[in-house]
């Protein structure tokens, strides 16, 4: 048997048994790369992925680079603070207002309690104190789930409380691009490097939106607990975590079921990573939900037109964005009894007005009444259906006529049906003019004794300032009848002719020219072209002095005073005073042709009250940022020291000392003896025993001198004493002055007067300007309203005088018509009238021309029959209203003029 060959051979060589192959001399042969294509393959694969992979990476970083270097800093969060609510104080520190268009209050993270904190980090990051900025493990999780979410589940997010942080404050956007995506990873990373746990978590906490215009966790607190952060239980604070996630969705009072199961899920993360309790979380769980909505706050009552005006300065000042989005704390003058005073006397006095120049209007509106029912839910549905007019006051009622002729009205109070009969007068007075009909809507007050009384919105309007004479701050500002009604501030908007209340100006530019209250100008005829000026009485005293001239407002003898100085002089006083910005050179201007505001009126009074100095109204005291530094506080006025002597009884009945001036002095023929008042000098060096006090330095400008200005108050005195403002000063037992005035036609009544710590000024009159009635003047009109405010205002304050300047001299002396006392410079001699070239030298070389007279009526209050009157440069055109009723349209006319 041939054994089987274990070998062969072919071309080239032998072949072993086991597959060798040899050389044709016997050798074995070389043995070649196996898989050599597969290696080659994989050998190029390799290096395409090699260079794919370094090419990504150089990519990838190349796009990071980018990235990061346009990435904005994070440093910023160092010092973050959001936008928080301005909010504005009375002068008593009451919160008056706020100025926000988000709701926010700003908590630092030690006072925001811990389970506040674990609320939000359970529900939101459970591994915030552990993670960098990103969490890898909620990354891959979300994705895990995006990628198996069944068909309409929304994808969920794998966000940190960093990132949102970085999202909300620093990237302040919600895209949810890859690249947004990054950027927010990147940022949060840089964030953990910066800032410690605790800062980013604060940041988080009062920045987050939660609904309901909250903004943070204390701001939400009290938007849907009416609670502080302390106050609120675990599930309270668990209710504030799930709103993050969708604050529409699991709004309490919109979604309470959606609410408590996400409330639920909460407390449930809080169980887990250990912030409850087994059984504080069941607890927590089983807690009824029971929103209790805080009603945003609104302004002080009666403070909107105040408020208003703080607001416009304050954003005048800083802008919008940091008025009302920078926390600034900013204290006012306002006094809130004071300011609840002056709305009840004003509107009490409009009313009082519209009561007897007018009979009833009518209704304001008619519902239809079923004769068929006998049950009050016919016009009990009718009434609550029936909107009230914006002007309607807070203690009216609208209600509806149900039998004219029993005088029976219906409606609701505190949400019940009411009925009553109306008051007898009312009832006539309503029947004297429009008789009513069932269904007919009118507005009532009803009376304690069960009464109904009538009530009906006033078509005049009215403003009123009350402010202190040495600082200017204003203690009260009313603006009209209704801020609801009308936001336009009568008070500071409105530019209406000040009639006589501007003679006091005039009469001030003549003290300090060196003219004494006793001097005289002829109060005769006179006239300039087609100009024929009179007295309001139209009659002339002949030779009068400056003192019963203003006393009793006489026109011919201001004007030709006004000629004597020049208007140049007139002008200039105003012009200081504040009064008006710039003023035409023409003799109808010193009977108060131009225009002013009730404000500017009532800081130029206090100038002279406050013996020269310029006083300029303030409304803000101080403006404090939210650290509580004063950033701003009212010039002028700054806190000193002085030498305060020890006190000494004050001998009134010792004979005054008489100086030079009052021995030479002379009565006039057949005038009793002058009796000269002089006022104590001041020591020059401080007497023993004197003590260093606190003194108020005023180095604010003057307009006039001391001595000018308590002349002119000497005189305005007696305006209330005995001349045309006595209704003003009826039963007030203090020392005060001021004028009355009256525009054109009886057009504006003013009345504006001060005592020696108060002023107010007080103006009435028709937004579209027309007769105010017949002989209806400042002191029959705003009179009596200014007499009510300061006697409310000054019953509080001590009784005080006007301070005499240590040179002057008040004498009493014979006017010719009256005895009067009158203050004296030391170069003037008390009660005598020299001849000041002439009564009125110069008034005859005017022209009409020189004087603007063409475009003048005959008198201040009887101007009605003018000739169409040209425009006259100098009067300032009114700004449009901001709001509330646009003004009527500008002439300019210095006859006419006064619109606004």
């Amino acid at each position: 048997m041939r054994d089987a060959p274990d070998s062969g051979t072919g071309r080239g060589g032998r072949f072993t048994r086991s597959g060798g192959r040899f050389l044709p001399g016997g050798g074995p042969m070389p043995r070649g790369p196996r898989y050599r294509g597969v290696r080659r393959v994989a050998a190029i694969a390799l290096g395409v992925a090699i260079v794919g992979f370094t090419g990504g990476v150089l990519v990838i970083w190349d796009r990071y680079e980018t990235i990061a270097a346009h990435l904005p800093s994070v440093k910023s969060l160092k010092d973050y603070q959001p936008p928080t609510v301005s909010r504005i104080y009375a002068g008593d520190d009451r919160l008056m207002a706020e100025l926000a268009a988000e709701r926010r209050i700003y908590v630092p993270i030690m006072a925001i309690p811990d389970r506040v904190k674990n609320a939000f980090v359970a529900a939101e990051d459970q591994h915030f104190y552990t993670h960098r900025g990103i969490d890898p493990l909620a990354i891959l999780r979300a994705e895990m789930f995006n990628l198996t979410r069944p068909e309409g589940r929304r994808p969920i997010g794998a966000s940190t409380i960093t990132q949102q942080v970085a999202r909300n404050m620093v990237l302040d956007s919600n895209a949810l691009t890859i690249e947004r995506k990054i950027e927010e990873a990147m940022l949060a990373i840089r964030i953990e490097q910066t800032l410690s746990k605790d800062k980013i978590l604060e940041i988080y906490l009062n920045g987050i939106y939660l609904g309901g215009r909250a903004y943070g966790v204390a701001a939400a607190a009290q938007t849907f607990f009416n609670k502080t952060l302390d106050q609120l239980t675990d599930a309270e604070a668990a209710t504030l975590a799930a709103l993050p996630k969708s604050p529409s969705n699991y709004d309490p009072f919109r979604h309470p079921e959606a609410a408590v199961a996400r409330r639920n899920w909460v407390l449930g993360r809080m169980l887990e990573i250990g912030a409850l309790t087994p059984d504080a979380a069941r607890a927590a769980e089983a807690e009824p939900l029971v929103p209790h909505n805080k009603e945003r706050f609104g302004p002080l009552p009666n403070s909107e037109w105040f408020g208003s005006e703080v607001r416009r300065q304050l954003i005048e000042k800083y802008g919008e964005t940091i008025a009302t989005r920078s926390g600034l704390e900013v204290h006012t003058s306002l006094d809130p009894a004071l300011q609840n005073e002056a709305t009840r006397i004003l509107r009490e006095g409009l009313m009082t007005y519209d009561r007897s120049h007018g009979g009833w209007r009518g209704a304001v509106g008619h519902v239809t009444l079923p004769s068929h029912s006998t049950t009050d839910d016919a016009w009990v549905a009718a009434l609550q259906a029936a909107k009230p007019p914006a002007g309607m006051l807070d203690r009216w009622r609208l209600g509806v006529i149900l039998s004219p002729a029993a005088g029976k009205i219906g409606w609701i109070e505190g949400g019940e049906p009411r009925t009553g009969t109306l008051l007898g007068a009312d009832a006539g007075w309503m029947r004297l003019f429009r008789y009513p009909h069932a269904g007919d809507l009118v507005l009532i007050e009803p009376q304690a004794d069960g009464g109904v009384a009538i009530r009906q919105i006033p078509q005049v309007e009215g403003a009123l300032v009350t402010m202190d004479v040495r600082t200017g701050r204003v203690l009260a500002m009313v603006g009209g009848w209704s801020f609801r009604d009308s936001q336009f501030n009568r008070a500071t908007q409105a530019l209406r002719q000040p009639g006589s209340s501007f003679k006091p100006f005039v009469y001030l530019a003549a003290m300090e020219k060196g003219v004494p209250p006793s001097e005289k100008f002829d109060d005769g005829p006179v006239s300039y072209g087609d100009w024929h000026p009179k007295n309001y009485e139209k009659d002339n005293w002949g030779p009068t002095t400056l003192h019963d001239a203003l006393r009793e407002s006489r026109n011919l003898v201001t004007i030709r005073l006004a000629a004597y100085l020049g208007m140049k002089a007139v002008a200039d006083m105003a012009v200081k005073a504040g009064l008006v910005e710039k003023m035409p050179h023409v003799l109808p201007a010193a009977l108060g042709a131009v225009e002013t505001t009730v404000m500017r009126e009532a800081a130029a009074y206090a100038s002279i009250a406050a013996g020269g100095h310029i006083v300029v109204p303030s409304l803000i005291d101080t403006v404090q940022d939210r650290e509580g530094t004063v950033i701003w506080k009212q010039p002028g006025l700054t806190l000193g020291t002085m030498m305060q002597p020890p006190a000494a009884e004050i001998h009134l009945d010792a004979p005054p000392a008489v100086p030079p001036a009052v021995a030479a002095a002379q009565p006039a023929p057949g005038a009793p003896p002058l009796t000269p008042v002089v006022a104590p000098a001041a020591p020059a060096v401080p007497p023993a025993g004197s003590i260093e006090v606190p003194e108020i330095k005023d180095d604010r400008p003057h307009m006039a001198s001391e001595d000018s200005t308590f002349q002119i108050v000497t005189m305005m005195q007696d305006v209330i004493a005995r001349g045309t403002g006595t209704l003003a000063g009826q039963g007030i037992d203090r020392e005060i002055a001021g004028k009355t005035g009256t525009s054109q036609d009886f057009h504006d009544a003013w009345f504006a007067g001060f005592s020696p710590d108060l002023v107010t000024v007080v103006w009435v009159g028709f937004d579209q300007p027309q007769s105010l009635g017949k002989n209806e003047d400042g002191g029959r009109i705003a009179g009596p309203i200014w007499n009510k405010m300061m006697k409310v205002a000054l019953a509080s304050r001590p009784k005080l005088s006007f301070r005499a300047p240590p040179d002057m001299v008040l004498a009493r002396y014979s006017t010719g018509r009256l005895m009067a006392v009158d203050a004296f410079k030391p170069d003037q001699v008390p009660g005598m009238s020299i001849a000041l070239h002439g009564f009125g030298a110069g008034t005859e070389a005017l022209t009409a021309a020189d004087t603007g007279a063409e475009n003048i009526s005959d008198t201040e209050t009887d101007m009605a029959e003018a000739p169409a009157a040209q425009s006259s440069p100098g009067i300032s055109a009114a700004p449009g209203a901001a709001s509330g009723r646009p003004p009527p349209a500008q002439t300019g006319d210095i006859g006419v003029g006064g619109l606004y």
